[in-house]
């Protein structure tokens, strides 16, 4: 052990001579969580949080039955976004994927969603009792062909650019070859305005609910939630990832995600989401990987940055300058 390094070992156990004074640790802790508690009631009281009430199927068939019966029929034709997605809802498309990678393929189908039976024949199904219109509907629809069914809906989603609202619960549309379709939608747009629809997409074999897959799906796609979102600045091409509901801040730090979502060919490819977490997942690798990387590793000693920011360590592990040596006092010169 160098004469330095002993010096400071005694240094560090020297006995402290100053005085003392009581320190009550309970009571430190007290005020500190009642400083903090109170900083939070003032900052609640000022500035609260986002508390926007939900979308619902019912709030949306009331003030838009148009875009929710359009939405609805796209469901019965199976040509909706939700019927075309693939997994996990369904085989009809590959999902996303990139070169070989076909994440959502080989995950397979773990929702499965039916848009036409779950979200349209069922709800009407469970409804028919003292409807015998509905009933007599749902028969012809069922017993038609496949080509007189999208006849039908194709139809009916066409005049719908002309429907006016009827009675409560109703739509009217110009006359045209529609079958049964009239009698199902606007059974469908009375059943969701009271509430029903929503109640039967969250129906589980679970004592509390807590999938809420079925109706978010039927509303992702109409309008209503883009619509809500674009309101909200949510959208993707207004970096809605980073953002939080009206004026009030978000995950800031999720702007090196949303970034790439802004730019091509990201913000014109179907498969964005599988191209934006590689592009991450890769950065975020090189990030753990800095320590190997020939030169980037190197850097640190070329310009040492971090010896400026701590300093003080390594100006503590610098050796004391040496000693100067006293030599003893001269006696004084005799007197002459």
């Amino acid at each position: 052990m160098s004469r330095a390094d002993r010096q400071r070992e005694n240094e560090a156990a020297r006995e402290w001579k100053g005085g003392y004074r009581p320190y009550d640790l309970v009571k430190e802790a007290a005020v500190v969580f009642g400083g903090v508690l109170l900083i939070t009631v003032v900052l609640t009281i000022l500035f609260s949080s986002p508390d926007e009430p939900s979308s619902t199927i019912k709030s949306w068939s009331r003030t838009d039955p148009v875009d929710f019966v359009t939405t609805a029929v796209t469901q019965l034709d199976g040509t909706s976004g939700t019927a075309t997605y693939g997994p996990p809802y369904n085989h009809n498309s590959d999902g996303q994927h990139m070169a070989f990678l076909y994440p959502q393929k080989w995950l397979g189908v773990s929702h499965p969603i039916d848009t036409a039976q779950d979200f349209v024949l069922a709800p009407l199904q469970s409804i028919t009792t003292g409807q015998p219109a509905l009933k007599v509907a749902l028969a012809l629809y069922n017993a038609a062909p496949a080509k007189v069914q999208t006849t039908w809906t194709t139809n009916y989603s066409n005049a719908l650019a002309k429907a006016k609202p009827g009675p409560v619960g109703t739509l009217v549309v110009p006359p045209g070859n529609y079958g049964p379709v009239p009698v199902m939608m606007n059974s469908l747009l009375s059943f969701a305005q009271g509430g029903g629809l929503d109640g039967h997409l969250l129906t589980s074999q679970q004592f509390y609910q807590t999938d809420y897959t079925k109706p978010l799906m039927f509303m992702a796609d109409g309008s209503v939630l883009s619509d809500r979102a674009q309101a909200e600045h949510l959208l993707g091409e207004q970096w809605g990832m980073m953002n939080e509901t009206g004026s009030y801040p978000g995950q800031v730090w999720l702007w090196l995600y949303t970034f790439w979502y802004q730019i091509k060919p990201f913000s014109t490819s179907d498969n964005a989401d599988i191209l934006v977490m590689s592009v991450m997942a890769v950065l975020s690798l090189l990030f753990i990987l800095v320590p190997f990387l020939p030169v980037i590793n190197r850097i640190p000693k070329w310009i040492p940055l971090y010896k400026v920011i701590w300093r003080e360590h390594y100006r503590s592990l610098q050796p004391p300058g040496p000693e100067r040596e006293h030599s003893p006092p001269t006696a004084p010169a005799a007197p002459v």
